[in-house]
């Protein structure tokens, strides 16, 4: 299906773009969280009626995000975990346990928007890649300490 997006999409696509999705995905999400439209003549003159509006939510949001990393940059990730002798972890650090510990600090952080590059089942220094907005993602180090 043919639509317009309102709204920016990882992997999809910018706002304005005419882009194709599944049917279901569109119908399904897209459309009732009003981030795209329907490709067609009357949609399209609307969407040139509402460019503005749009344009000046994306870059809220684009705020927002930035945002966010300063907040997350000021902090200090640090996790302690037991581990035997050889600092192995028992078990490892999962994206829930970093997203609540964004969350107990009040930075609101998707699960979408994290990548962990390597599972961290060990003590010492990892690095996590957030990305909370198209095209903008930034580094961090976590710190796992023996308990």
């Amino acid at each position: 299906m043919k639509i317009i997006l309102t709204t920016n999409i990882k992997k999809i696509g910018k706002i304005g773009e005419t882009v194709s999705v599944k049917d279901g995905y569109a119908r399904n999400y897209l459309f009732p969280k009003k981030m795209a439209l329907r490709n067609n003549k009357k949609n399209k003159e609307y969407y040139e009626e509402i460019k503005d509006q749009m344009l000046k939510e994306e870059d809220s949001k684009l705020k927002e995000a930035k945002d966010t990393l300063k907040e997350i940059g000021k902090l200090k990730i640090v996790f302690n975990k037991e581990a035997d002798e050889k600092d192995q972890l028992y078990g490892s650090i999962s994206k829930k346990e970093i997203i609540d510990f964004f969350y107990e600090n009040k930075i609101k952080v998707k699960s979408d928007d994290l990548l962990i590059k390597q599972p961290i089942k060990s003590l010492g220094e990892h690095e996590i890649e957030i990305n909370p907005y198209v095209d903008i993602s930034e580094v961090f180090t976590l710190t796992v300490n023996k308990n």
